[in-house]
């Protein structure tokens, strides 16, 4: 069951990295200034970006815990 749960903090790190840098790439590719649509402001991406780094940060967080054996 420990290695389970190395294995899986693994897996928390390495997906919370993925959700920032994916979050990132699209607002990349989405901002344009010949979009009239909302998802081509940047405004949104910024709200949506500051909202989900904090809570990839806590996945990652919990994920270095599960690594290390830190929790029951």
């Amino acid at each position: 069951m420990q290695q389970l749960k190395k294995y899986l903090g693994i897996v928390w790190i390495l997906l919370a990295v993925l959700i920032i840098v994916l979050l990132v790439y699209a607002a990349i590719i989405n901002i344009s200034s010949e979009g009239k649509a909302d998802i081509h402001h940047p405004l949104p991406w910024i709200i949506i970006i500051t909202i989900f780094t904090p809570i990839a940060f806590g996945l990652a967080l919990f994920g270095y815990y599960a690594l290390k054996e830190e929790y029951v």
